[in-house]
């Protein structure tokens, strides 16, 4: 596998993965900015409106057609939080050319050009996004907002973010509020993706079995030439780990469940970036792992949880303990999870060797 970086212009980078493992190339474009509670609801609403069709392909059924003609390409895109930042994600993935039935299509061309439009050459309707697709997204955006709650465990999850983070941008919830969307129309929200598509972090990867002149289809492609330069506004991940206050906060929801959800989010305060791999084996010991201590103490010899384990969050550089208990068995269980952690502290853990 060979890697190699161009930056196209000032905050746009060119990635390439040659590999030869895939009879398959995936492309795929990050759009990296600031979570900021003035644009968070903004770009999930963006996110879901440039699937929707882009200037040659003005709907989801013409990119769906487009897709079929290149052998069953698949298109897809996302939204993320990552650390302080908020990521839009596209992907378009297709069949290596070298694998196809005649030669001659470039493939990965048309795919990288495809996607390229489909982000920054979306559909327009008299200078502004189509006002019928606008209002469709912003009610799938609500739905999903409001559906959040319907699994627990992923919301008790987020309310500890949000609770830890309060008041900071790693506390927003990534798809926005529902409050904000009743402000946006087809026309401010194309003007905020002409700003967006101008100010933030651009990554462009393309994986797979890669031509040489590659570079020379992206530098050359007209969706690429039209953006300027910029200094990307987004906080880098050295920047994002800041101290919280050291206290304990509990926080208690009440709800008709059978099975309660008990979340605990630790800071892990690291000297520097190599701790960041001992954090890692800190947490598969806690709770990583079938032979963790939260998984084997508490939940197979105590039988107080039918699930316990922990996760590490590296760009915030926390561990989230999650179990699924019975809500009589809340104290018992926050008891012995407390005693796992003062136990890593101690250095109480077995020790083997392979």
């Amino acid at each position: 596998m060979e890697y190699k970086q161009t930056e196209l212009k000032r905050g746009i980078k060119f990635h390439t993965i040659h590999t030869e493992k895939f009879k398959t190339n995936l492309v795929a474009i990050f759009i990296t900015t600031k979570l900021m509670r003035e644009n968070v609801t903004k770009n999930a609403v963006i996110s879901a409106l440039l699937r929707r069709g882009s200037k040659t392909m003005p709907s989801q059924e013409e990119i769906s057609k487009q897709m079929e003609e290149m052998y069953g390409a698949s298109f897809d895109c996302g939204l993320d939080k990552t650390g302080d930042n908020q990521v839009l994600k596209f992907y378009l993935e297709s069949i290596n050319d070298n694998f196809l039935p005649q030669n001659g299509e470039d493939m990965l061309k048309n795919s990288l050009e495809k996607l390229l439009e489909i982000v920054f050459n979306p559909y327009v309707e008299n200078g502004s996004f189509k006002s019928e697709y606008v209002e469709q997204e912003k009610n799938n955006i609500k739905q999903r907002i409001e559906g959040k709650i319907d699994n627990k465990a992923k919301y008790s999850l987020d309310r500890c973010i949000e609770e830890m983070y309060k008041e900071q941008p790693f506390g927003l919830y990534k798809f926005g509020y529902i409050e904000d969307l009743e402000k946006m129309d087809a026309q401010n929200l194309y003007q905020y993706y002409q700003e967006l598509i101008n100010t933030c972090k651009i990554d462009i990867f393309v994986s797979g079995m890669i031509e040489d002149n590659i570079n020379q289809v992206v530098e050359k492609n007209e969706n690429i030439q039209k953006l300027k330069e910029r200094t990307p506004d987004y906080i880098p991940p050295k920047e994002q780990n800041k101290e919280l206050p050291e206290k304990e906060n509990i926080l208690v929801e009440s709800m008709e469940v059978t099975q309660g959800k008990l979340v605990l989010g630790l800071n892990v305060s690291l000297k520097n970036e190599k701790e960041k791999y001992d954090t890692l084996i800190y947490n598969t010991i806690l709770g990583g792992s079938a032979n963790s201590k939260m998984f084997q103490n508490v939940r197979e010899k105590a039988h107080l949880a039918y699930v316990a384990s922990s996760s590490y969050l590296r760009y915030k550089s926390n561990i989230f303990i999650n179990c699924g208990i019975e809500i009589s068995n809340y104290e018992k269980a926050l008891e012995l999870i407390r005693k796992q952690i003062e136990d890593m502290k101690k250095g109480e853990f077995t020790r083997r060797r392979y």
